[in-house]
């Protein structure tokens, strides 16, 4: 069916490996919209870590943090929330430390460490444009807590982090792969499947006329719930083998070919919209 929504991942997708927008890339979300084909964005980041994307291609479709775990209008306001149940909250970090992964705790506001010398603290400041609060003892914040996030370079213990999460904690959580070295641990419905889902409702948009784009194992959630998914060519083998196709990589302007080849192949036409929605 003819496409008339593009969901796209932020990091590895969107953007270079250096949180560049490029040229190319802005000017196919461009293409998309003169064509009538709409643009959302979705990531494990923050909301408030979206803004510079969203204050480069003047977003007017809801934007959606923590891999759905928090969506915002375009200025900012929060439409939903979904935190983790306490209990949940407190056994990731129980097996995330087991696993020698140091454990962040994501609100809907902040962001919090334990040791801002960390490892990717830096970085990640950098890429959400916002910095860390400490705070050595996470248990209040365990209420409010919207992501949990392992980090390790032991890239093996990150993978063997993300199977005990799902063995142990099964559907109280959904616990995924944002980075080889970050665990994303959120409410079982906050997935970018669901993102999908809320985005088809909400718009209107069959799921079949959604495309989606990424290039980690937790955009193989939205791949599975679209009508078209392309895969990053910096994306795993796992996850290209998850997606209809597979364009170049985000250093080779991936995400703009993508758009020309898979999408505005032929002229779009109307979207089917979704009866009683």
């Amino acid at each position: 069916m003819p496409i008339a929504l593009v969901l796209a991942d932020v990091d590895g997708t969107l953007v270079t490996h250096d949180k560049v927008l490029t040229e190319q890339t802005r000017d196919a979300v461009k293409r998309l919209r003169q064509r009538g084909v709409r643009f959302a964005i979705t990531s494990g980041r923050p909301p408030r870590g979206m803004r510079m994307v969203n204050d480069l291609l003047d977003l007017d479709t809801p934007i959606a943090g923590f891999n759905g775990g928090v969506f915002t209008e375009p200025g900012g306001k929060v439409i939903s929330s979904r935190t983790l149940a306490h209990e949940a909250a407190a056994k990731a970090i129980d097996i995330i430390r087991k696993h020698q992964l140091v454990a962040w705790v994501y609100t809907a506001e902040e962001w919090y460490i334990g040791d801002p010398s960390g490892a990717h603290v830096e970085r990640e400041a950098w890429t959400v444009k916002f910095e860390a609060k400490v705070e050595k003892d996470f248990g209040p914040l365990l209420n409010r807590a919207v992501k949990i996030v392992g980090v390790s370079d032991d890239l093996a213990a990150v993978a063997a982090c993300e199977a005990e999460c799902r063995g142990v904690l099964r559907s109280a959580v959904s616990a995924a792969r944002s980075q080889p070295y970050y665990l994303d641990v959120t409410h079982p419905e906050a997935t970018k499947g669901g993102v999908v889902s809320y985005l088809s409702r909400t718009l209107q948009i069959p799921p079949e006329q959604i495309a989606t784009l990424g290039d980690m194992p937790n955009d193989v959630l939205m791949f599975e719930k679209s009508g078209l998914s392309i895969a990053m060519g910096n994306a795993s083998a796992e996850v290209q083998a998850q997606a209809n196709f597979v364009t170049a990589s985000n250093e080779e302007e991936g995400f703009a070919k993508a758009v020309d080849k898979f999408i505005l192949k032929g002229t779009p036409a109307p979207i089917n919209v979704i009866a009683n929605a």
